[in-house]
């Protein structure tokens, strides 16, 4: 076996040096962290093949719905970047392996093809990039795949939110074979002018975004947030605090997600107000499992409120749909709520009919889901896209609480009650918080 040489930023030695089951490197645009991932992936993959190993190096991504949107072209131009690792691998349209055949390039997408990831057989190495939007269920069907005792599963991902289950699972992991390090624009040693311009561009002109862009900070409080304005006279007006619970029929409004996710807002109509007295999500699990969360409350419902797809035949022996199958579980008053042909102008109804509703303390993982609901941004070109970035986890409560607005906007929520939770200066009875 020869010697290569490969250079790296000063903070990345240390996560590459000696043994570990994780490593990892999280932070901003132009840190380098990912084509030096990327190389260094080759560069086992090299050690390994030299030394009569055989197996696979997987590249994951929670969303890959073709080659062109997995680490294929970044891991391509990182071994050509290096002559020494460019002549040592075979490189077609669609594959990568060592040219003795011994070591094999894998891409994988989480979200869809978990199933498949787990049958892999062999798989020395599992690097995972763009690694802020993968779920929990997924980590936790990964890791289990990697059972040679060598294995090791490599993390890089931009923060987003401080929830998510990456940023939990990784980034202040106490465990000495976890090792992750901060990496950002400044670490990087070739940071090229181009990305410079760039940078003190956003600084000037999009000082909002600046922090999450280039210094690896969490993504919070900005433009393309839906619902930013809403909240915040939410708070200014006091309407998450903790609601009294009358003995008044509850809604339950539904989303169910086209992975693995579910979330249920449940509500009470009272005079001119819509009160939010509980939330819940979960995922991976089955209808029996809500179904049993919703028995397990105590609530007299009136109407179970779920969206358009729920009334779809799923391809299954039975040939059900979520309804039929919610209604065999014992849930009565189903309603679905129609389609509507453009998401904008469901948000839309949902601003509208905003100040009407108030939360209980219990809703507050609901109410981050809502704040952290926004567009797409788009880094490279520094715009935001108008559709909803559902890899941040935030869709499917979202997607829950428009059903609430649109099935009122049809007039189909039903008031119960007529007792205020306040006057109309906004003044707070003695049980607010």
């Amino acid at each position: 076996m020869g010697t290569g040489q490969i250079e790296l930023p000063e903070k990345l030695i240390p996560v590459f040096d000696g043994e570990a089951d994780v490593r990892g490197s999280y932070g901003g645009r132009g840190s380098g962290k990912t084509r030096s991932f990327a190389k260094m992936t080759a560069v086992r993959g090299y050690i390994w093949s030299m030394a009569g190993r055989e197996g696979i190096l997987l590249c994951g991504r929670q969303y890959m719905n073709s080659l062109d949107e997995s680490s294929l072209a970044e891991i391509k131009a990182a071994i050509r970047s290096e002559p020494w690792l460019d002549a040592h691998y075979d490189i077609g349209e669609k594959f990568v392996r060592t040219k003795c055949g011994r070591i094999e390039y894998k891409f994988a997408g989480l979200d869809r093809n978990i199933s498949s990831v787990k049958s892999k057989s062999r798989v020395l190495l599992c690097w995972v990039d763009e690694a802020e939007s993968v779920s929990n269920v997924a980590w936790q069907t990964l890791i289990p795949t990697l059972r040679e005792e060598d294995s090791e599963l490599w993390v890089t991902w931009n923060p987003e939110n401080d929830d998510s289950a990456t940023n939990m699972r990784f980034r202040d992991s106490t465990d000495p074979r976890t090792k992750i390090v901060e990496l950002n624009w400044r670490d990087n040693p070739r940071f090229p002018a181009i990305l410079e311009r760039a940078r003190l561009k956003d600084k000037a002109e999009r000082p909002d975004m600046y922090d999450h862009v280039w210094e690896g900070a969490y993504l919070k409080n900005t433009e393309g947030d839906y619902y930013k304005r809403e909240l915040v006279s939410v708070r200014e007006q006091g309407r998450i605090l903790r609601i009294p619970q009358l003995d008044i029929p509850v809604n339950s409004f539904w989303d169910i997600g086209n992975s693995d996710g579910c979330a249920v807002w449940f509500h009470q109509s009272v005079g001119m107000e819509d009160r939010f007295i509980g939330y819940y999500e979960a995922h991976g699990e089955t209808l029996a499992h809500y179904a049993r969360e919703l028995q397990n409350r105590g609530y007299i419902y009136n109407k179970h409120f779920m969206p358009h797809d729920a009334n779809h035949k799923r391809l299954s022996d039975t040939n059900k749909s979520v309804k039929d199958m919610m209604e065999d579980l014992g849930l009565r008053n189903i309603e679905i709520v129609p389609v509507i042909t453009d998401l904008n102008a469901g948000i839309q109804v949902t601003r509208k009919h905003f100040p009407t509703a108030w939360f209980d303390e219990s809703c507050k993982a609901g109410i981050k889901r809502l704040d952290n609901y926004r567009k797409k941004y788009n880094a490279r070109d520094a715009r935001w896209i108008d559709e909803p970035n559902k890899a941040n986890g935030s869709s499917e409560a979202a997607d829950a609480f428009r059903q609430w607005a649109q099935a009122k906007e049809a007039g189909n929520v039903t008031v119960h009650g007529s007792t205020q939770l306040y006057d109309s200066d906004y003044s707070a009875p003695d049980w607010r918080l």
